[in-house]
């Protein structure tokens, strides 16, 4: 079980990633609209500014998704149900919480959401 100190360093962790996830997103749609506004000069140029493009809106969504987990693992934190797995409701390890901040499930849960997910 974490202590109110691990959840208070681990909410400071949260708010900085959020943070950053924030700016990334903005740069990105900022590249977007950039490379969407570049005058091409032949189809290799259009080539590439397309699958720049693309590829940036999939990093962006990837950290849209990411930044609603940690928006939903700090309304936890303020709720007091933050570090219990959704699935099984048992306290999730302090060390996964430290390399997962944002985690929903305990270590044995999260590989039964992942084999139904598939």
């Amino acid at each position: 079980m974490a202590s109110s100190k691990q959840i208070d360093e681990l909410e400071i962790m949260l708010e900085q990633r959020q943070i950053t996830i924030e700016s990334n997103i903005t740069d990105g749609i900022d590249n977007i609209s950039k490379l969407n506004n570049l005058d091409c000069k032949d189809e290799l140029d259009f080539a590439e500014a397309s699958s720049d493009s693309f590829t940036s809106g999939i990093i962006i969504n990837q950290q849209k998704q990411e930044l609603k987990e940690i928006k939903e693992a700090l309304e936890s934190i303020k709720n007091k149900t933050y570090g219990i797995c959704e699935m099984c409701d048992e306290q999730i390890a302090i060390g996964r919480l430290k390399a997962k901040p944002f985690a929903k499930f305990c270590t044995d849960c999260r590989e039964i959401h992942e084999n139904n997910s598939n």
